[in-house]
């Protein structure tokens, strides 16, 4: 069982850059628990990375945003696939291959 099915939570984007990585969360229940949803995956896949990619290692903390109710999700999704544009490394989103999302089909975005 992943974290996301452990802690209730979907993940409507997650990108992965070289340095750092773009994850948007929503609980799909009242007992969600975004925050240990977070530190659950990083204390899993920083294992992975000890074993598999020694010298990669997570920073200590995570930037978090709680999005309000009169804030625009799509506009939000759309800054968060965006950002390898804006790093250069593609020139348009789709192309970019280190991307997802549980809820949508980015593909037919």
């Amino acid at each position: 069982m992943n974290s996301l099915q452990r802690h209730l939570c979907d993940s409507p984007v997650y990108l992965f850059m070289p340095d750092h990585m773009h994850l948007v969360l929503q609980g799909t229940s009242a007992q969600s628990d975004l925050r240990q949803c977070v530190v659950s995956f990083k204390q899993a896949s920083g294992f992975w990375f000890r074993r598999e990619m020694a010298g990669i290692r997570w920073q200590k903390d995570f930037y978090d945003h709680i999005l309000r109710k009169d804030e625009d999700l799509v506009k939000h999704l759309r800054y968060v696939l965006d950002n390898p544009v804006r790093k250069g490394l593609v020139t348009d989103w789709r192309a970019y291959p280190f991307k997802g999302s549980t809820v949508f089909d980015l593909d037919s975005w």
